[in-house]
């Protein structure tokens, strides 16, 4: 099924979101800006990846290129978790790691099995998409790790009264913690084809692709992302939940300090 599209089908799309700034602005929310400036940043961000996609898969070391693209999005990955989260001290490497983790098992499932051919716009693809998803499950459990820790400071003493060592606190933490970032993800896998339409499936559908293949490389894709969401978030956790003591079983600085 041929697609055409161009700049006046583009913007004819930004008609719904224009409706909602409008309610926005009726009803007092207050995300108008917020709005407009995610749309215009992410337009300027998918022209520039779009010119670069030009520039770079044209040139005769595309392969290179391509994974200096799949390295700088991993260490930008690790970057952005560390500024959003700089409560925790030290969780950029521990990040790094969980990124670096999660893609590379989802390299090696995708292209290595031959899900999809080795090439240069294929490998970039599908790290922006592992990484696309992890990241925000990332941020999301450091957050609630900050969280957990200084809206439960009674539990954890209770928890140190009856015995438990720094690994056995750890783990309780770790473990409600990795579960309630996980859910988000865990109900986006629940809807996919009965109510979600999964932007990979949809391409190739519009592609022209048998229908059953489509849903069996979505069907890869979505097990692979689930799971790396889950070893970025649970790693992180892991990580940060273990340095939030001291040697003497005292609350470390961050979690103690609000500023």
């Amino acid at each position: 099924m041929p697609v055409d599209i161009g700049w006046v089908q583009a913007l004819a799309s930004v008609a719904l979101l224009v409706v909602v700034i409008v309610i926005s602005v009726w009803r007092g929310a207050g995300i108008e800006r917020s709005l407009v400036w995610a749309s215009f940043r992410a337009a300027l961000q998918l022209v520039a990846v779009g010119l670069l996609f030009d520039l770079i898969f044209e040139s005769a070391r595309a392969m290179t290129w391509a994974w200096a693209w799949v390295v700088a999005m991993t260490l930008v990955a690790s970057e952005i978790v560390a500024r959003r989260v700089r409560a925790i001290p030290g969780i950029r490497l521990p990040a790094l790691a969980a990124f670096t983790g999660a893609l590379g098992v989802t390299l090696v499932i995708l292209l290595g099995l031959g899900v999809f051919a080795m090439e240069p716009v294929t490998l970039v693809v599908i790290s922006g998409l592992a990484l696309g998803n992890s990241l925000p499950a990332a941020v999301q459990a450091a957050d609630m790790v900050i969280t957990w820790f200084r809206d439960n400071p009674g539990r954890i003493e209770s928890l140190l009264a009856l015995g438990f060592d720094r690994r056995g606190v750890t783990t309780t933490v770790a473990s409600a913690v990795i579960r309630s970032a996980l859910v988000p993800q865990i109900e986006r896998t629940k809807v996919i084809g009965l109510i979600a339409l999964p932007g990979t499936m949809t391409g190739m559908l519009l592609a022209g692709v048998d229908p059953v293949g489509a849903v069996l490389v979505q069907l890869v894709i979505a097990y692979l992302v689930l799971g790396s969401v889950g070893v970025a978030a649970t790693v992180v956790v892991t990580v940060m939940a273990g340095r939030a003591f001291t040697r003497d079983l005292r609350l470390a600085d961050w979690v103690v300090r609000r500023d």
